[in-house]
């Protein structure tokens, strides 16, 4: 794919910039998770100090969350399974070995053993001693696989299944059966959040908008980037209300090329997010933007900019929601890995969290099953190399 200079909107610069603003983070981390010149970044918030960058555009940017310091991650994860050890058993750091020793062999399909003998104080050894027996090669082996599953589990903000969790295990060099992480994962509880299924739309109403045809006919492969980009828009609930969501995709990588955010729902903000593609991507020379017929996207103001742009407009049947199967699957995926857990307390909260999914995990890093289980920045990339 032959690079081209990118352009970032002012949305993205102020994302980023809040990001950088928050304790604990890194300008290092943050370029790196958004795929930006760390140069680049430090001369945003140069900007920003500077007042040359505007950041009450929309609102003032003050989230009350902050990232996690990536460096203390896997400290973390120690000391939380930790804790939930000892919640279990507050009293026990009082009483003998014995007493520790008979609560280890209880929940030992709960927690990793070592774990909890480390939380308990006592040695492995001597709980392995007062078992009866060492633990076996094969228990050692599992006990440690189960730990990398766990670390792969946690990294994906406990989204990935034994599919995802095993590619990652072999990308790590770990030589094991799909089988037996997923057995595994369920000894130790690891459940991936699962999907809510829509029930395809009426047939009769399945009609074709005067506006544009279906041209994509469910087509959702593409052989080269900037080919087919599908769109659509969702809604997200905070205490403050719902804030709209626009996302645009490019059917190549399933990567989100460009999206935008609003209090409001609009034409500007599926005009929004196209330009951030256009201006992240180029200028296509033949490209086809699909979405439905909601009113923002057959506006006059949309189809001018689609006209400008010399982009073919497709637009899926109405009441049929499989003709845009893959921006509902993306938006399914968002809401359950991230949004579902989480009760917004402002808009900006929620923006934020949108942001840090799309920009610093779903496109850098989450794996997808239909790109051989690479992430969509990993896939443009190999192809970048192979080609």
């Amino acid at each position: 794919m032959p690079r081209t200079r990118r352009a970032f909107t002012d949305e993205f610069k102020r994302e980023a910039v809040k990001l950088v603003k928050q304790p604990g983070a890194r300008v290092t981390h943050i370029a790196r998770d958004l795929g930006i010149e760390q140069s680049v970044l430090r001369r945003w918030v140069s900007q920003e100090h500077g007042g040359v960058m505007d950041m009450r555009a929309n609102k003032p940017l003050r989230s009350e969350s902050a990232s996690e310091v990536e460096r203390l991650q896997r400290e973390l994860r120690r000391v939380t399974t930790e804790r939930d050890i000892l919640k279990k058993a507050p009293r026990l750091l009082c009483k003998g070995p014995a007493v520790k020793y008979a609560f280890i062999v209880r929940h030992q399909d709960v927690w990793p053993t070592r774990a909890m003998c480390r939380a308990m104080n006592v040695s492995a050894s001597g709980f392995y001693e007062w078992f009866g027996r060492a633990a076996s090669a094969h228990s050692q082996a599992d006990a440690r696989l189960t730990r990398s599953i766990r670390e792969s589990f946690e990294l994906s903000d406990r989204t990935y299944g034994s599919p995802r969790v095993w590619h990652d295990l072999k990308a790590a060099g770990e030589h094991c059966g799909l089988n037996r992480v997923a057995r595994l994962m369920k000894l130790a509880k690891l459940q991936a959040r699962r999907k809510r299924r829509k029930l395809p739309g009426d047939t009769a109403s399945r009609l074709e908008n005067h506006i544009a045809p279906n041209h994509l006919q469910r087509e959702f492969e593409a052989s080269q980037p900037n080919q087919k980009w599908v769109a659509d828009f969702t809604y997200i609930w905070t205490a403050e209300g719902w804030l709209y969501a626009a996302a645009v995709m490019d059917l190549y990588s399933r990567r989100i090329v460009g999206w935008s955010m609003s209090d409001t729902m609009q034409a500007r903000m599926v005009s929004d997010a196209l330009l951030m593609a256009l201006w992240r991507r180029g200028k296509p020379a033949a490209l086809m933007h699909h979405s439905d017929q909601g009113s923002q996207y057959t506006s006059e103001e949309f189809q001018q900019l689609l006209k400008s742009q010399n982009i073919t407009c497709s637009m899926s049947r109405r009441g049929e929601c499989w003709d845009n199967a893959a921006m509902e699957s993306f938006f399914s995926t968002l809401k359950t890995e991230r949004c579902a857990r989480t009760v917004y307390q402002t808009r900006e909260q929620a923006r934020a969290d949108v942001f840090d999914y799309i920009e610093r995990f779903y496109n850098p890093f989450r794996k997808h099953s239909k790109l051989d289980y690479l992430s969509p920045v990993q896939f443009e990339e190999r192809q970048r190399l192979m080609g």
